[in-house]
């Protein structure tokens, strides 16, 4: 359901107007970019019970075209193109490569990130304050969280002195997240191992070389592998 509550402030924005003024003027109809596997999973079922406690049902003053990458980045262009074609009011994405994506397709069809890392970091908006263009919508993006993960992690284990950090250096975030972190480890006097991975056989070496010594990870979400890192910035320590 959060999935679903922090897009709609921006999403009934670029509709312009509540769902009970339907019955003058034509359904809207949005296209929605997921970069997941196909078939509807809880995010979008949210999404749905989202929009109906809005006021809009799908399929009666709403209409929704869904399309799914199931992962596959060549998928990209192929989709949004199809999505401006069909001529939707609106696109919903989930990530920064679908909103590039959509945001290349199109100057002018309104497009509301329901997630991003790094809208500023990936060149999709000119501030956070003032997107610009056609983008608006939300973000994960805030590295000084990790900064104070680590300085929780040190009041509640106060006898550690390394600690592992994992990323994805593909992830425009990544960076930021990872700054915040070693400037967090240098003040509280942590020593730091960072380990990247951008696909699968890294993300096994990486833990393989974290395993001897005795690290565990903090993870920093990616939306491109999502599939591969399953967990939310889950952090723990070594010796």
């Amino acid at each position: 359901m959060l999935f679903a509550l922090g897009l709609f402030g921006a999403l009934l924005f670029a509709l312009g107007f509540p769902a009970h003024a339907q019955q003058l003027v034509k359904a809207p109809k949005l296209g929605c970019y997921m970069l997941g596997a196909a078939g509807l999973g809880t995010r979008e079922e949210a999404f749905r019970q989202g929009l109906k406690d809005l006021g809009y049902v799908e399929g009666q003053n709403i209409f929704i075209e869904w399309r799914f990458a199931a992962g596959q980045a060549d998928q990209d262009k192929t989709i949004v193109d199809e999505l401006v074609r069909l001529n939707v009011d609106i696109i919903v994405t989930d990530g920064n490569r679908s909103t590039s994506a959509a945001k290349n397709a199109t100057r002018t069809i309104p497009i509301v990130m329901a997630v991003s890392g790094d809208p500023l970091g990936a060149g999709l908006v000119k501030t956070l304050a003032r997107p610009g263009g056609n983008i608006t919508g939300l973000t994960l993006l805030s590295p000084e969280l990790s900064g104070k993960r680590l300085e929780i992690l040190k009041e509640t284990m106060p006898k550690i002195s390394h600690v592992a950090v994992l990323f994805n250096p593909s992830n425009p975030g990544a960076t930021l997240y990872l700054n915040e972190v070693q400037v967090a480890a240098k003040s509280l006097g942590l020593q730091l191992q960072t380990l990247k991975a951008s696909s699968p056989t890294e993300l096994a070496s990486a833990l393989d070389l974290g395993r001897p010594l005795r690290f565990w990870h903090m993870l920093i979400e990616s939306n491109t592998y999502r599939p591969m890192f399953k967990y939310w910035s889950p952090m723990s320590v070594g010796s």
